[in-house]
């Protein structure tokens, strides 16, 4: 059977795809007026064009959140999202130095698209007079496309370990793999409150380098310490099946720190970070003798 013109034509537009040319092709007249693009390779903003495919590159960790020609810009604005949790506008482009109209319209495209919300300030948030700002954070939909590409292949390995070896052999593999993580940490000299926090974020440097958007902050108050922060896990969704994940680097960073840790929040149980507060100085609880008090109530 002979080729039509019109599928003579299709092979063609194939073999022009493969080129990756830009060009567009026109059918043969009796195939009707109808033109065809290419499938167009660069992120151009021709979004409302029903004929032109977009192919992002699927090497980029924000290829599912970023759009158009806003890369860079887009890819800053959603990082401070991820490390400050919530944060206003202004906020953002005091600190990337972008008009408020320009942060604007990346926020807007991000809420439209479903990757972030705004939410109204609480009122310890709110300085000044007026209306509270609005404050952005990442969705769960939004982290989601920064992550995750091999979640289901890492939680059916993780399934069959457990299977093969027990919960000691989960346990195993999860605390092997922070060890990994922190090996170029070295354990705090001593005690002291300065040498704590720099391996503190000595931490913080190893796990941002493993993908965890680490910061640390020093904290006052009765209890002084150090929150460590780390505002993306790229297994959060396999450390909902298997939690020796997130005790392992629990375990790990008291035993680097050299004192206890505890976990504040956790991004598996939907909060914006996991949080890790070190205590630097513990305040003792008072166990003063109360007053002995004579018949009439007298203390002596």
């Amino acid at each position: 059977m002979s080729s039509s013109p019109c599928s003579l034509a299709i092979d063609e537009l194939s073999e022009s795809c493969r080129a990756a040319t830009t060009t567009a092709l026109y059918l043969p007249s009796d195939c009707g007026p109808i033109e065809v693009r290419v499938p167009l390779l660069d992120r151009t903003i021709q979004l409302r064009h029903t004929d032109v495919v977009k192919i992002l590159p699927v090497d980029s960790p924000v290829s599912g959140v970023l759009a158009g020609q806003d890369g860079p810009t887009r890819r800053a604005i959603v990082r401070l999202l991820l490390e400050s949790g919530s944060i206003t506008a202004v906020d953002i482009g005091r600190r990337l130095d972008l008009s408020a109209a320009g942060v604007r319209r990346h926020l807007d495209a991000l809420v439209e698209g479903g990757d972030a919300e705004a939410n109204p300030a609480a009122a310890w948030q709110h300085a000044g007079r007026g209306r509270p700002a609005k404050r952005y954070r990442l969705t769960g939909a939004g982290r989601a496309k920064l992550e995750h590409t091999y979640d289901d292949l890492a939680s059916a390995a993780m399934r069959q370990l457990r299977e093969i070896g027990g919960e000691e052999a989960v346990r195993t593999f999860a605390r092997r793999r922070i060890d990994t993580i922190l090996a170029g940490v070295a354990p705090a000299e001593s005690d002291d409150h300065g040498a704590i926090e720099a391996a503190a974020e000595d931490v913080a440097d190893a796990l941002t380098q493993a993908g965890y958007a680490t910061t640390t902050t020093r904290v006052g108050g009765p209890i002084q310490g150090i929150q460590i922060c780390q505002h993306h896990c790229p297994v959060s969704h396999v450390a909902q099946e298997f939690p020796e994940l997130c005790e392992a680097e629990q375990a790990a960073i008291s035993d680097v720190l050299g004192t206890h840790v505890q976990r504040l929040s956790s991004i598996v149980n939907g909060d914006c970070a996991c949080t890790t507060h070190v205590p630097l100085n513990l305040i003792p609880f008072s166990h003063s003798t109360p007053p002995v008090r004579d018949e009439q109530g007298a203390s002596r």
